[in-house]
């Protein structure tokens, strides 16, 4: 006893004195983990984006080629990244028009109760599933469904009857048209834009404001000069969220809009439908290289900073 005791107490004493050796430790579980299982299964199949599929025997051989990386240029594969990238786009601009007021009453102007309140109302609709939330939407942007009931009485069906007919957002219903799964998008992506937001407005000192009034600025001279740019980073560090979570979302596509594939889809009907492994590999690819480039921009604009 006295013994497992005297032992223990060392072996303390030198983690204690070794920072270094305890953080190595303490890391190593976590680190090792991410690697084997993520980024080890996920090389494994990037690799696979050089190998051949045999249509007539429907499957994978190990022979080199790069024809997957040029059937990404095709005129029908260009379309379906520039259909998801300009939907991501359109989310996180979207999510910033609304999230930034909410983020800015949530910093500046809500008192304690009202702003756990605030808390509470972005949150919850975290806590629900991702499934039920997009089957949900569905039933609400169906034609004879709660959001054309509440139109109707209003008075305002032929506003959306119009914006429906507008090419490219448009559709018979706005369950079958962008505009609808654009709503869907962001709904469900909204919370983590205004989180980073309001972050980064507790960061600017009220009195950087005021003082801006006290020097004769309007309010949207104030806004444009001082509270935009110094919480810009945090508007980067919501977007980064919401533009990589659109970019490689598959099943909102699938239950919400117009037929057309977006990348997500493409993968899953590559290698869950048709087994074609290799070219799904390489469109694998396109997200992550959109991704990465907008890291490192977001990188420079010190949206790392907010999160």
């Amino acid at each position: 006893m006295r013994a497992s005791s005297s032992l223990r107490r060392r072996i303390s004493n030198v983690l204690y004195q070794r920072r270094t050796l305890t953080l190595f430790l303490i890391l190593v579980p976590p680190l090792l983990w991410f690697g084997v299982v993520y980024l080890g299964s996920l090389l494994t199949f990037l690799s696979q984006s050089v190998f051949t599929f045999d249509e007539m025997a429907m499957s994978v051989t190990t022979e080199l080629t790069s024809s997957n990386f040029t059937n990404l240029l095709t005129p029908t594969n260009y379309d379906i990244v520039l259909r998801t990238l300009g939907m991501a786009v359109a989310v996180t601009l979207g999510c910033v028009l609304i999230g930034f007021p909410m983020a800015y009453y949530m910093a500046h102007h809500a008192g304690p109760r009202e702003k756990g309140f605030f808390f509470v109302s972005v949150m919850l609709p975290m806590w629900a599933s991702y499934i039920v939330k997009a089957y949900a939407w569905t039933v609400l942007l169906a034609q004879g469904g709660v959001i054309y009931g509440v139109l109707k009485p209003a008075g305002l069906l032929p506003l959306l009857e119009a914006l429906l007919r507008v090419p490219v957002i448009g559709g018979d219903t706005l369950a079958t048209s962008n505009v609808g799964r654009f709503l869907v998008f962001t709904y469900i992506w909204l919370p983590f834009m205004i989180l980073p937001i309001q972050a980064a407005i507790e960061r600017v000192p009220a009195n950087l404001l005021l003082a801006s009034a006290d020097l004769g600025a309007q309010p949207f001279k104030t806004f444009t000069t001082v509270l935009w740019p110094l919480a810009f980073p945090g508007v980067v560090a919501g977007s980064i969220f919401t533009f990589s979570l659109t970019l490689g979302d598959y099943i909102i596509p699938q239950l919400i809009g117009p037929s057309g594939l977006y990348i997500g889809n493409m993968v899953y009907t590559l290698q869950g439908t048709i087994g074609n492994i290799p070219l799904a590999a390489a469109f694998t690819f396109v997200p992550i290289v959109l991704i990465t480039v907008y890291l490192g921009m977001a990188r420079r604009l010190g949206a790392f900073n907010a999160l």
